[in-house]
């Protein structure tokens, strides 16, 4: 099964020349699953020629908010509309869970709750699992048809199932402990509050649940072939 990665940031230079940029962690997540992945750059403008070039998409993570003045929003947007329309698969990660939200009639906005950050617990229906965040926008007001499958007391609507078309998740599966600690290194100091990164910085190296939640965005893309 081909899945296309559509691209909407880079991580940190400094960081990415030894882990690897956001299309080499997602294939690092979901090695060995069954799936092949190509990346089109779509921050870039480069767009597939039609929804049906690949069997599936996943939209990756992004320091750019979903409701900002980038070129490269309304026409992914109205990809993600063409998609569900044509019922070919996508799974959202962070800035992805957002603009499939709103992309479907949601509303995204900065949370005045601040940064989740680092490894951060949240309860999938009877499921308690561990993910690592990296986040200050929210899924405020989910689309009509969206059903909510995690959620919790920062986070209401962490992950949301469309049936039928998508699978989407705030946090970040792809990040490990090692690149959450350079993204606070690179991109935190100065702009998260030092006592959220310090008590992130404590966490890391918990147990982490990034393998389950691989499974079954593995499960969604297999099960809709």
């Amino acid at each position: 099964m081909l899945i296309g990665i559509l691209q909407t940031g880079e991580a940190p230079d400094v960081l990415s020349g030894e882990m690897g940029d956001y299309p080499d962690m997602f294939r690092h997540l979901l090695d060995e699953k069954g799936l092949e992945f190509r990346t089109y750059r779509v921050m870039d403008m480069e767009f597939p020629a039609s929804v049906t070039e690949c069997d599936g998409w996943l939209i990756t993570g992004s320091r750019h908010g979903v409701y900002e003045d980038h070129a490269f929003i309304p026409p992914l947007e109205t990809f993600i509309r063409e998609a569900r329309a044509a019922r070919v698969p996508m799974v959202g990660i962070c800035f992805g869970h957002q603009i499939i939200a709103q992309a479907l009639g949601g509303r995204v906005e900065r949370s005045e709750k601040g940064w989740a950050v680092g490894p951060t617990a949240y309860d999938f229906g009877a499921d308690r699992i561990v993910l690592n965040a990296w986040h200050r926008d929210q899924v405020i007001e989910p689309p009509a048809d969206a059903e909510v499958i995690a959620s919790n007391d920062f986070c209401a609507h962490a992950a949301l199932l469309y049936p039928g078309f998508a699978l989407t998740v705030q946090a970040h599966p792809e990040f490990r402990d090692d690149f959450i600690d350079g993204l606070m290194r690179t991109r935190g100091k100065g702009v998260i509050p030092d006592d959220r990164l310090e008590a992130a910085q404590q966490r890391l190296g918990q147990s982490n649940d990034a393998g389950r939640l691989a499974d079954r965005i593995a499960q969604f893309f297999n099960q809709a072939r």
